[in-house]
Order: structure tokens, then C-alpha cells, then sequence
């Protein structure tokens, strides 16, 4: 059964680029390896999930997605696309050949590879250099990507005679109707490899992990892809590498949030601090700031901090940090303290709980 991208994300089909952000910085929390302890197949969902977003975000992609389902994505277009996306010219080609007959398909692009990088909320304000290992497929060293032994040349493909296609031709309504395939023989390529290296067996390529360092920018946000041009995985028998996808996530910091790109974090403070008004020390990403806390400040209030932000990724300057206060209320009051509350309530004249009695004069009252 397809998987439904939709369904993954948990969004309708018809759902705008915002609510599918929404969506996938949910569901990428929910199945983030810091939030699962690092369960394999949490891992792999959160993977599903990525590949969803970066489907979904992209117009062409998601359109494509829409017509032909996950298979069709990256798919190259089929005759109908031909047909209704180019000219007659085109049509002409699909039925009759055109000026395509007797072309070599030529070397075969590497596909592309995906990976995930994580990084911490620090490095989305600074940006960081990471590095990337993928596994993939490179040009073998033996035969220099050719696929023959050496001593040896490709040669001409006997059986589409260096085309790279097999045509077919068959009657339709529209007359003759000629088909062409890719060469089973060659795999499109027009040459066939009569010695094969005895590394690669033919194929130009050997599996092996490659290490990339990755220039990460200040201000990326969750679920943002880099694209490594051409140092992906090698194409068969020297053809040109694909690219790599580097999705990033961003692990949960331990004292700042995020929202968009102004950072949230909270103060905490005692009753009299509130009461009273205080200056406190906080620790920022960019160093310690003092707060000034005036007299009577309530929970809720907000201290700006301009600046002190994710920097805009796509312009100048930073967000702001966005100081929450929160106001305790004392527990565990030994009785000193909690005879001064009970005066400070007399003089404010607050109705407070009476104090409680202590357990020999609940057993006088008992049983007297």
C-alpha cells in the first residue's frame, strides 16, 4: 500500500504550506530521537515524516505527488506529461521518433542521497559547521569508473548498435506507432562492457562512506533542507553524481523555546522578589544580561530582550528573546516565616486559612 504523506503529517490534502509546516514541527517533536530515547523505529518514522514535508513543501513535487502518488515524485515525466507539457514537436518524437533516432542516452545521473543532521539551538543562532557521513556509491578507483578491466574498453552495444534504446513499432488508429525502451543490455548507456572490472563487476562504482562538512547558517529552522551539489551518489560507469539532501533538526533546548524567530525563556522569581522589585541575572546565548524587575511585577509579564534572537535567515538582524515571568509561591514554610505572612495578611486585610493546630490540641479537642 502507498504511503499517504498527508496522512503522515496528519493534514488534509488540500492543506495550505503553513499548516503543513505546523504539522511536520509537530510531528518531528513527537518522533524526534531526543523525545523516543532513541527507538529505531520512531527513528525511521521520523525519517517518513521528513521526506512527507520536503514532498509537500515543494509546488512541482507535490503536484506530482498528488497525480501519480510517492513512486511518481522524482520520477522523469511520462508520455502524458510530454504530450501536454511541450508542443507538437514532442508528440511528433513519441509517435514518429523525430530527431531523437539514433541518439545515445548517455551517462546515467547518481541519484541523490538524504540525510538527517542535528544540531542544537545555539548553533540555529550561530550557525555551525558540522560534518555529514552518507554511505553511497563512488566512482571505482580500479577502472576510473569505466566498468572494464583494465586493458580493456567499453565497446559499441551490439543490440541497440550504440543507441541505448530498442525501438518498437505497431499498428494503432493513429497508424504506426513506434516505442522506444532503454537497452537491457547496455542500460541505455550504448556501451557494453565485454571485460568487466573484477572490482566493480561492471559497474563503475564501489559502496563507501564519504565524510562532507556542511556549512549550516544562522537562522535555519526545523525541518530546512541543504542541498550538497554533485556529491551525492556516483552515476553507473562514469556518470555524473547526484546531489545530497541534508535535512536538518533542531534538538529541544533545556531552557529556550522557539517561535519563529524570537527565542522564549522563563524567570523565575519568589513573591517578594515580585513584590519588592529585584535585579536578576540571566543567562543568554550571547552572555549574562541583568533584568530589572519592578516593584509589583505579576506573572505573565514579558521582558524584551531586543536582539537577542534567531537571526533572519533571509534578511538582517535578529529576533528578540522574550522573558516570561513566573511568580512562586513559597512552600515548605518553616513557623517564623509563616508568622510574617500571616502579619503581612492582617495588615493588607487578606482573608487567609487559619493555622493549623498542632496534633496534641486535635486530641484534647477529641475527647474532651
Amino acid at each position: 500500500m502507498a504511503t499517504d504523506y498527508y496522512a503522515l503529517l496528519g493534514v488534509r490534502p488540500g492543506a495550505t504550506e503553513d499548516e503543513i509546516k505546523r504539522a511536520y514541527r509537530r510531528r518531528a517533536r513527537e518522533l524526534h530521537p531526543d523525545s523516543t530515547g532513541g527507538d529505531s523505529a520512531a527513528e525511521a518514522d521520523f525519517k517518513e515524516v521528513t521526506r512527507a514535508y520536503e514532498v509537500l513543501r515543494d509546488p512541482e513535487r507535490r503536484a506530482r505527488y498528488d497525480r501519480y502518488g510517492p513512486d511518481g515524485v522524482d520520477a522523469p515525466p511520462t508520455m502524458a506529461d510530454s504530450f501536454f507539457g511541450g508542443g507538437l514537436g514532442d508528440i511528433f518524437d513519441a509517435f514518429f521518433g523525430g530527431a531523437t533516432a539514433g541518439r545515445r542516452a548517455g551517462p546515467v545521473r547518481g541519484a541523490d542521497a538524504e540525510v538527517v543532521l542535528e544540531l542544537d539551538l545555539r548553533e540555529v543562532v550561530f550557525g555551525a559547521q558540522r560534518q555529514v557521513t552518507v554511505d553511497q556509491p563512488v566512482s571505482c578507483e580500479t577502472c576510473a569508473g569505466s566498468g572494464a578491466r583494465a586493458g580493456t574498453t567499453p565497446v559499441r552495444c551490439p543490440d541497440c548498435d550504440g543507441t541505448g534504446e530498442l525501438r518498437r513499432m505497431r499498428q494503432s488508429i493513429l497508424g504506426q506507432v513506434v516505442t522506444a525502451v532503454p537497452c537491457r543490455r547496455c542500460q541505455g548507456l550504448g556501451e557494453a562492457i565485454m571485460s568487466p572490472c573484477p572490482d566493480c563487476r561492471g559497474d563503475g562504482r564501489q559502496r563507501q562512506e564519504r565524510t562532507f562538512t556542511v556549512e549550516v547558517p544562522a537562522g535555519v529552522d526545523e525541518g530546512s533542507t541543504l542541498r550538497l551539489t554533485g556529491r551525492g551518489p556516483a552515476g553507473p560507469r562514469g556518470g555524473p553524481s547526484g546531489d545530497v539532501y541534508v535535512h536538518l533538526a533542531v534538538r529541544p533546548d533545556e531552557r529556550f523555546t522557539r517561535q519563529g524567530d524570537d527565542l522564549v525563556v522563563a524567570l523565575r522569581l519568589s513573591m517578594t522578589q515580585a513584590a519588592l522589585g529585584t535585579k536578576v541575572g540571566l543567562e543568554t546565548f550571547d552572555g549574562s544580561e541583568t533584568i530589572s524587575v519592578a516593584p509589583g511585577t505579576q506573572t505573565g509579564h514579558v521582558v524584551h530582550l531586543r536582539g537577542h534572537g534567531v537571526p533572519h535567515v533571509r534578511g538582517r538582524g535578529r529576533g528578540d528573546l522574550l522573558v516570561h515571568v513566573v511568580v512562586e509561591t513559597p512552600t515548605g514554610l518553616n513557623p517564623a516565616q509563616e508568622e510574617l505572612l500571616r502579619r503581612l495578611a492582617v495588615e493588607r486585610g487578606e482573608d487567609v486559612a487559619p493555622a493549623e493546630e498542632g496534633l496534641l490540641s486535635r486530641l484534647r479537642s477529641a475527647f474532651g
